[in-house]
Formats: C-alpha cells, structure tokens, sequence
C-alpha cells in the first residue's frame, strides 16, 4: 500500500514540475547579454526576432538583419550595428554572416 501511495506521488510530481526555461548567455565587451528569445524568419532566413536580456534587464522586441547588419527597433527605426551592439552575437547564434 505504502508503494503505491510513494509511486502515485511521485506520478503527480511529474505533472507539477515546471519545464526549465534556458537562455543562452555571454559577455560581450564588459556586459552580460543573454538571447531570452529568438525566432528565425521563415521568409528572409537571415532576419532574427529576438528578446534580449542586456545585465539582466530585458529588452522589447527588435529584429536583427543579419545580412544587411541593421536591427530594426519596435517603432520602425533602423539602425545599422555599431560598437558595443549585440546584433553580432545573434548573428553569431547560427554562424550567420
């Protein structure tokens, strides 16, 4: 009887167990940026829609354009990757240039 009760419990802690959420993470020029995010563009393979987590505060939504070397912020700017960008280490996700 003891059994049982240990196996349906143990049953019932498998359904209660949350899935761990991994974000990969380095440190790029003194910052730690972590790719919380990231989706692939099914049209344009080189584009990447990305939440990115800049020292632990989490950025909106941008799109990284990995052929062109531009990131497009939620408002529409674009802007083309500069010093200090974390376009570089998207781009760098998939081996991209």
């Amino acid at each position: 009887m003891m059994k049982g009760v240990c196996y349906f419990l143990l049953l019932i802690s498998f359904f209660w167990a949350l899935p761990a959420k991994a974000s990969v993470c380095r440190n790029y020029q003194g910052r730690e940026i972590c790719i919380v995010d990231i989706k692939r563009s099914a049209k344009n393979y080189w584009e990447y829609r990305v939440i990115l987590s800049v020292d632990g505060v989490k950025q909106p939504l941008e799109v990284y354009n990995c052929r062109d070397r531009t990131t497009v912020k939620k408002d529409g700017t674009v802007l083309a990757f500069g010093q200090n960008n974390p376009g570089e280490i998207v781009c760098r996700f998939f081996n991209q240039k």
